[in-house]
């Protein structure tokens, strides 16, 4: 009786996993980050050389905090211009855990920008690869040795685009991340696995609350499409203050209501925090989401000169950047 339990147990939690698989193919494989608002660099490739400087960002999401297996990301990003602004390149890692699965995206970037009276337009390209592995000796297993339970390791390239339009105070994006349609894993219990093709449409303004400037407000969206999933939107409003604070709020469509605050240290650091409030049927096992920020910024004197470089807060220089003699 005791070994026809276990059996049925096990058949149950068999059809549990695969249905966990099933939604993770269908489901979000890219992570979700809620402060691409001070790094656009994550959802747009246009956007690399933006800053004009050096900018290096660290950022780590602590996903639906106390929820076993729940997703945890660390990032590392860094973007600068070349050529007198003409060029932007940048380099991308991610690392995303989630229960038994981790994947790493690694990416290069490319953007090239081309200067108007009123406006800059930077079209751009990312290349590299995603790297799924799964290690299911994590669970607890009745038979560890099942071949449906192996190691899973999969590595596959692929491409995105995007571009951007930023003008004096406001901007427009639009993006591709992953272009190509992958498989991900075959053979065994992750055969359904495949990557999903993201559209990103994303756009923001800047407008100053007093005479002085030293009070602005700042609403943005991005709406987000994956194939196969329902759309999703964000819904942004953040408020600068004196360039040294930014503060808001952002609304998740069906997922969260967002906190945020970025802090500038020093006049190359800055450091943000978020903390998205699970709108959910998670928020019955999950305390939320934490997400830190850390920003720095500097010259290359050889490449970048003296060259003018965009308010932290701001969404880029309008036209070529302009050097100090």
């Amino acid at each position: 009786m005791v070994r026809m339990y276990k059996y049925i147990l096990s058949i149950f939690l068999a059809a549990i996993l695969q249905l966990i698989i099933a939604d993770l193919a269908s489901a979000q494989q890219y992570p979700v980050f809620s402060q691409y608002y001070f790094n656009e660099l994550v959802i747009n490739p246009a956007y690399a050389g933006n800053h004009v400087q050096l900018s290096l960002t660290s950022t780590y999401r602590n996903q639906w905090v106390n929820f076993p297996g729940a997703p945890r990301t660390f990032s590392i990003s860094g973007h600068t211009s070349l050529y007198d602004g003409k060029v932007g390149v940048g380099l991308l890692v991610n690392h995303d855990e989630i229960g038994s699965y981790a994947n790493e995206n690694v990416y290069g970037y490319y953007s090239y920008k081309i200067a108007f009276e009123k406006m800059t337009l930077s079209m751009g390209l990312s290349a590299g690869y995603n790297f799924l592995g799964a290690d299911f000796s994590k669970l607890d297993l009745l038979n560890p040795n099942d071949a449906s339970f192996a190691v899973l390791n999969s590595y596959k390239p692929n491409f995105g685009a995007g571009v951007y339009l930023n003008f004096k105070n406001s901007f427009i994006g639009l993006s591709v991340p992953f272009i190509l349609n992958s498989t991900l894993a075959s053979g065994n219990i992750g055969a359904a696995i495949q990557e999903a093709r993201y559209y990103f449409l994303r756009g923001g303004t800047i407008r100053s609350l007093n005479p002085k400037g030293t009070l602005k407000i700042n609403p943005s969206i991005l709406v987000r499409v994956q194939e196969e999933m329902p759309l999703s939107m964000d819904l942004n409003l953040g408020v600068i203050i004196h360039n040294i604070v930014s503060t808001g709020v952002s609304w998740r469509s069906g997922d969260a209501l967002i906190g945020f605050v970025d802090l500038k240290i020093s006049e190359s650091f800055h450091f943000a925090y978020s903390y998205d409030l699970t709108g959910s049927e998670l928020n019955k096992f999950s305390n939320g989401s934490h997400e830190f920020l850390l920003n720095y910024r500097t010259r290359i004197r050889s490449i970048h000169k003296n060259a003018e470089c965009p308010d932290y807060y701001g969404y880029g220089i309008n036209g070529r950047p302009r050097y100090k003699k």
